[in-house]
């Protein structure tokens, strides 16, 4: 009977032994299952959303001319006799540029004086008549007809003087415009006409054309919206000029047509007082200095005008997905999971886009690796600083 006993304690020892050690076993079989799931989880980069400023540009081409840019016509109708400059060079004002045959105008002049000398000695001759008669109608021997008669004839011989001494000036003016002379300084344009041309005031084509290029314009259009855009909540002054206040449009950059950046910047100093009909469009001009003469007139550039947004949610481009015209981007909750959310932009500024709506501030979105993702999969978040 005793015998019995211990061995049925001793079966009793063994399975609750048995219980226990199988108990210790599914215990540490659960923690490394749950350790091995979260090992097998997707690392991925998020980072949190935030607000910042934004740096906007847009684009426009523009024309280049010099800020004086004046066309050389002659006053006077000749044969081209002399070319003192060339083609692109630099002028001063006042430096003699062309000759026109001064020959006609020269002889012009001499019949002026010529002619000037007659009426001087008519009135000479009138004056002498007047004295002749005055002492003749004092003494009753003639009557004060012939008097009043000889004054009449000398007052006319006075404007026939003035008249002759006008000539006399407008042949020397006309003498002098046969040697063309620079209006301001700058340099020369193209120089269609030759030694040997005809040339005329009436010309459809100007001899040459004369610009200064030390400060420059560019000239550019804009649509109504984009003009709106760059100056709602501005006052404009009532004047089209705006040189009083830079700050209305901001600064603007000179890309070349080689692609390069222009060293200086420019600012936005006019604007056209209404829209043109026909385009929708506006147009502005730019100033910018050329004191190194790098700009000349006739090139073409594009204008780049910046705009400052602050206070607007920034997001990396590459945070973005797009699915039939909507854009998304993955949300990561506080459990780790990624949602999958429409958002929409309002532009980009640099290499990231401005959202209109669809993300708050401190949210968390996935980074990169979104082409593995699928909404409602459980991620390793790693957040990056931004």
């Amino acid at each position: 009977m005793k015998k019995k006993r211990k061995q049925l304690k001793s079966l009793i020892l063994l399975l609750l032994s048995t219980f226990v050690i199988f108990g210790f076993a599914n215990c540490g079989s659960g923690s490394s299952e749950n350790e091995k799931d979260e090992k097998d989880l997707l690392a991925l980069p998020v980072f949190k959303v935030d607000t910042g400023t934004a740096l906007t540009v847009r684009d426009y081409i523009g024309t280049i001319e010099g800020k004086v840019n004046v066309e050389i016509r002659p006053q006077v109708e000749g044969i081209l006799e002399n070319i003192f400059v060339d083609e692109g060079a630099y002028v001063h004002k006042g430096q003699d540029l062309f000759k026109v045959n001064e020959l006609p105008y020269r002889e012009a002049l001499k019949n002026a004086v010529a002619e000037e000398t007659v009426e001087k000695a008519k009135l000479k001759n009138a004056a002498l008549e007047v004295e002749r008669l005055r002492p003749l109608v004092e003494n009753d021997v003639i009557s004060d007809v012939q008097l009043r008669t000889a004054q009449a004839n000398y007052q006319v011989a006075q404007a026939s003087v003035q008249q002759a001494a006008t000539a006399v000036a407008t042949a020397k003016i006309n003498l002098d415009f046969t040697i063309i002379k620079a209006p301001v300084s700058g340099y020369i344009g193209r120089i269609p006409k030759r030694i040997g041309n005809l040339v005329t005031k009436n010309d459809s084509q100007a001899i040459t054309t004369l610009s200064d290029t030390h400060e420059v314009y560019v000239y550019f259009s804009m649509s109504e919206a984009d003009f709106l855009h760059f100056t709602k909540g501005i006052d404009l002054p009532d004047s089209t000029s705006v040189a009083e206040t830079n700050d209305i449009i901001p600064y603007v950059r000179l890309i070349l047509a080689d692609g390069t950046e222009y060293g200086e910047r420019g600012i936005v100093d006019a604007i056209d007082g209404q829209v043109n009909r026909n385009t929708g469009a506006i147009s502005l001009r730019a100033k910018f200095p050329n004191e190194k003469n790098i700009l000349r007139s006739g090139n073409t550039g594009t204008l780049k005008m910046e705009e400052r947004k602050p206070g607007v949610i920034l997001i990396p481009q590459v945070t973005t997905t797009e699915l039939q015209d909507k854009v998304f981007v993955y949300t990561v909750t506080p459990d780790n999971i990624v949602k999958m959310r429409p958002i929409i932009l309002d532009g980009t500024s640099g290499a990231n886009y401005i959202v209109k709506e669809g993300l708050r501030p401190n949210e968390l979105i996935v980074l990169s690796g979104i082409e593995k993702l699928e909404d409602g999969m459980k991620i390793k978040p790693q957040i990056q600083n931004q």
